[in-house]
């Protein structure tokens, strides 16, 4: 297993700073953590006045929240003592039957929020309320948040490719003519094929393949992603599922158990590689020698989630990719940064992935995931 580099611990590190200052209030996505990330680049990391000027630049975008930056800085990168809770930040993949204990407030929880006026019907404000988590970045969602998404995503229309099989089955007139099953018909009629009889070939589902990046800059997408790999897993045996950092883990056989939230729970634990550096071409080696090579790639819809951070050798990437493309049928790309406003494919993976992709789509929010299966099922 390669060993993990300096700037992997710098990813990791930053990325769990990012979601500390999250649960701060602070509107810190994936695209400032990018730019927080190329600041630490230009540092010195020895300085501690260089490193707190180069984050907060990049992570802070309004006057309000520099005192709520100053603390979760002087808390995470310093040890110093805070009122901040010091509870480990899990992966929000657990789904538990209540939200975690808060301390005791005059206000309710911006979560639990409800109209004052008692005569609103219920199911209207529910159907509100997950109309405005269809649209919600995932990397802005809070931990009940991502609890009510896992419902919603399971609701999603399956997404699953069909394929036209070797198989025939009746059809309608203008397919092709069964001959013998109009004579047999004629023997009726005196031998006179009076009513022509027509047959097609057979629908039956493609090879369905997810590739999912869960490295340190995919983090607050890989969770929701998990979740849409295990509904997409349950809905049929033709989909097999992979999550990859440092290296590539099979997810198929745990995210087909018959409990999804015991599924969910084991997936962390499973990947000690989650939220680290990123590998891409390395993993998708592994994959090609492993699994492509037992013909499981042949003929399959192939759908790499990714933001194309590659941290390794680009040419292998290129080669990887090109091998999985020469195999598909179709390759999909799913980059959640594609949704947000003034992205460029500026990393040296994704210009890579954008030469050998047959799609290329957003995944940031619910609505994206739906386009997505959409897509998938064509």
């Amino acid at each position: 297993m390669p060993t993990a580099t300096a700037g992997d611990a710098v990813v990791r590190k930053l990325v769990t700073f990012g979601r500390i200052l999250r649960e701060a209030g602070l509107e810190v996505g994936p695209g400032r953590l990018q730019d927080g990330l190329r600041g630490l680049d230009l540092v010195d990391l020895t300085s501690r006045e260089e490193v707190y000027h180069a984050l907060r630049c990049t992570l802070v975008s309004r006057r309000d929240d520099i005192e709520a930056f100053d603390m979760a800085f002087a808390a995470f990168w310093e040890r110093a003592p805070s009122t901040a809770p010091e509870q480990p930040v899990d992966l929000g993949l657990q789904a538990t039957a209540q939200p975690p204990s808060r301390a005791p407030s005059a206000a309710p929880a911006k979560d639990d929020e409800r109209p004052s006026d008692d005569d609103s019907p219920p199911v209207l404000v529910a159907s509100s309320r997950d109309e405005v988590l269809r649209r919600k970045d995932f990397a802005d969602m809070t931990a009940s948040e991502l609890r009510r998404l896992r419902r919603l995503i399971a609701a999603l229309p399956a997404a699953e490719p069909m394929r036209r099989s070797h198989r025939l089955r009746p059809g309608r007139a203008g397919d092709v003519l069964d001959p013998r099953r109009t004579l047999r018909a004629a023997i009726h009629t005196e031998g006179v094929p009076l009513r022509l009889a027509y047959r097609r070939r057979k629908l039956v589902p493609r090879k369905l393949v997810f590739l999912c990046d869960v490295s340190g800059s995919m983090e607050p997408y890989a969770r929701a992603m998990v979740m849409f790999l295990q509904a997409v897993t349950a809905s049929g045996r033709h989909v097999e599922a992979f999550a990859f950092g440092t290296r590539i883990t099979r997810l198929t056989p745990h995210l087909r158990k018959l409990d999804p939230a015991r599924a969910l729970a084991g997936i962390g634990s499973l990947m000690p590689d989650w939220g680290g550096g990123t590998r891409i071409g390395e993993s998708l080696r592994h994959y090609n020698e492993t699994w492509g090579r037992r013909g499981l790639t042949r003929g399959a819809t192939v759908v790499i989630v990714s933001d194309g951070w590659e941290r390794g050798d680009l040419r292998e990437l290129d080669t990887e990719l090109a091998r999985i493309g020469r195999q598909a049928y179709r390759l999909v790309w799913v980059n959640p940064l594609k949704g947000h406003d003034g992205f460029a494919p500026l990393a040296g993976g994704m210009r890579i992935a954008l030469r050998h992709s047959d799609e290329f789509v957003e995944g940031h929010n619910l609505v994206a995931l739906e386009a997505l299966a959409e897509v998938i099922s064509q």
